[in-house]
């Protein structure tokens, strides 16, 4: 937990404006499970203290472990038990967990006399799992020290460190063989590794008690408060997610915000990955002209003409650097980061819906021009044969065409007319990681048949610019050009299914058409009832979406809403439905 427990306590640190020690006493308190023993290690004299004060009624013994910094909680508990009477049942609690009062009710009114609570593996968790018969007993604790690589989690168990262990179990067999291990063999290891031994010859029979939902977290790292801190605080969960800008899979989530393809890549490129994955964490990458050529082919664009970038938004800089000076001229409301590069760039309007005459009129005045079509976060699509001609009759203007959403609309990418040197003008941005549903591993293009552009752009790009795990899911997708492009009209139905529940949802007064993997939604209430409700969702319902009221600056509601599957769609209409548009 360094460097947070530094100069604090472990069990001091808080959650939701607790303690864990005051959360662990406080269920203990209320429930009459006394006395409590606590052993003591680093800044025992802090935490006894903590404990004096606030809790002064309850009866609380300590038993320190002066050699804490050398020995683990195997020790620990052999200390505990050495000191302690055992002639009733005992809870152990691991003291770095953060828990709803649900979970020690299921411990305590379990029938069984030896009680280990357990949760289903995830994503995330860590440390000791077990395996189960039928019957919810344990059949074998794996400790990691037993977790080998190719070890799998499928049908394993995660342990809370939550235990109750009868009387008779404590004083004839668990502590004996604790007091002798750790005399004899190992101070260093967990106590699990003696319960483990006492299952495995069949010398105690200990059931678990699988959650169902209840709310747990460990605090091992910083990183573990910060999940516990969203868990067991609802009022600033979306605070939280908005300020992070991703990094959701560690939150319990529905994210309607952040679009990507749902239906790509599919499980068979996630399993050579995953074969691979090894091989290329250790391994560099291709040199760029080799990456360019591998990302035109699974692109299946023109060799010259590409180049492959870290994600769409490495090139941002470079646009503010190569056109620092000029006129340009951007949709409005657009993607957040043209107006952040050019802030001093002129506009026209997307209202939602755009006026050529508004454009041509605008461009007059301009060097540059910016297109994003599907433009982001309207939705609103351009005819490429019209960016074309406007291209064509502007040649003394650099039109700038960010395409990251155009392969779930209709229209074909602009790409296609940069042959032989034509429309030197023109720069192609996509982003694609949302074409690709590969956010994670950060891929995006840039497009060009000028050469002046191109030489700017092979000047700026680093070394070794993608990852050897980036590089490698290119060569992969080359042979799933099918389903990529299945997965585009799914999801163009799965918007026009979305289009219709949001239609029938309370609070929603309009949904605009849109070309891209999202759409755009006008709410009843206003900019401030926008905000509220989008509050709601993530701590009524764990459902998140993009309030843009901001964005387009008449004082309305707006989100935008990305597509994702039915199944989820159907999830955030039921959401909505339960907010009941009372915002």
């Amino acid at each position: 937990m360094q460097p947070l427990t530094q100069h604090l306590h472990k069990t001091l640190l808080t959650v939701a404006g607790q303690t864990v020690i005051d959360r662990i006493l406080d269920g203990l308190a209320d429930r009459g499970v006394t006395p409590v023993t606590i052993v003591t290690g680093y800044r025992a004299d802090e935490l006894t203290t903590h404990v004096a004060r606030h809790h002064p009624h309850l009866d609380v013994r300590y038993v320190h472990n002066a050699d804490y910094e050398t020995t683990n909680n195997i020790h620990s508990m052999a200390l505990a038990f050495e000191h302690m009477e055992l002639d009733e049942d005992v809870v152990l609690i691991e003291s770095d967990l953060v828990y709803e009062p649900r979970v020690l009710d299921r411990l305590l009114a379990s029938g069984h006399p030896d009680v280990a609570l357990v949760d289903r593996y995830r994503a995330g968790m860590d440390g000791t799992v077990v395996s189960l018969s039928p019957s919810g007993r344990i059949t074998a604790v794996i400790t990691p020290a037993l977790q080998p690589d190719n070890f799998s989690f499928t049908d394993k168990y995660k342990t809370l460190n939550i235990y109750r262990f009868s009387a008779a179990l404590c004083r004839d067999k668990l502590c004996k063989l604790l007091t002798y291990y750790t005399s004899t063999f190992d101070r260093n290891c967990y106590y699990e590794l003696v319960l483990g031994m006492l299952i495995y010859v069949q010398q105690v029979d200990v059931h678990a008690e699988v959650l169902d939902g209840e709310v747990w977290a460990e605090i091992d790292d910083p990183n573990d408060l910060r999940i516990a801190e969203y868990t067991f605080n609802p009022a600033t969960r979306y605070d939280t997610l908005t300020a992070g800008w991703g990094g959701y899979w560690t939150s319990d989530v529905l994210d309607f915000a952040f679009i990507r393809n749902e239906y790509f890549p599919p499980p068979a490129v996630l399993s050579e990955l995953r074969l691979n994955l090894p091989d290329l964490l250790h391994s560099y990458g291709s040199r760029q002209s080799i990456l360019d050529q591998k990302l035109a082919w699974a692109l299946q664009w023109p060799a010259g003409l590409v180049h492959a970038v870290a994600g769409a938004s490495q090139c941002y800089p470079w646009l503010r650097a190569w056109y620092a000076g000029r006129r340009v001229l951007l949709p409005a409301p657009t993607f957040g980061e043209y107006p952040r590069v050019f802030p001093g760039a002129r506009t026209y309007l997307d209202a939602p819906g755009i006026d050529w005459t508004e454009v041509e009129r605008e461009a007059e005045e301009a060097d540059v021009v910016v297109f994003v079509n599907p433009n982001n976060p309207t939705g609103t699509l351009l005819a490429t044969e019209r960016i074309r001609r406007f291209a064509e009759d502007h040649p003394a203007t650099t039109v700038v065409v960010d395409e990251s959403f155009l392969d779930f609309s209709d229209e074909p990418s602009i790409v296609g007319h940069l042959a032989d040197g034509a429309l030197p003008n023109v720069l192609v941005v996509k982003s694609l990681s949302k074409v690709l549903g590969v956010p994670g591993i950060r891929l995006g293009v840039l497009a060009t048949s000028d050469p002046t552009t191109a030489a700017r752009i092979a000047e700026e790009t680093p070394i070794w610019d993608l990852s050897s795990v980036a590089e490698n899911f290119l060569e992969i997708i080359l042979k799933h050009r099918p389903a990529l492009e299945q997965s585009f009209r799914q999801t163009a139905a799965d918007r026009e299914q979305l289009t219709r529940l949001l239609k029938d949802s309370p609070g929603v007064d309009a949904v605009v058409p849109s070309g891209g993997d999202f759409v755009l939604v006008r709410l009843t209430g206003d900019a401030v009832a926008a905000d509220t409700a989008a509050r709601r969702l993530v701590e009524r319902r764990g459902v998140l979406v993009k309030d843009v009221s901001h964005k387009m600056g008449d004082g309305r509601g707006w989100w935008r809403i990305a597509v994702r599957t039915p199944r989820d769609q159907d999830r955030l209409a039921m959401a909505l439905h339960d907010l009941g548009g009372a915002w």
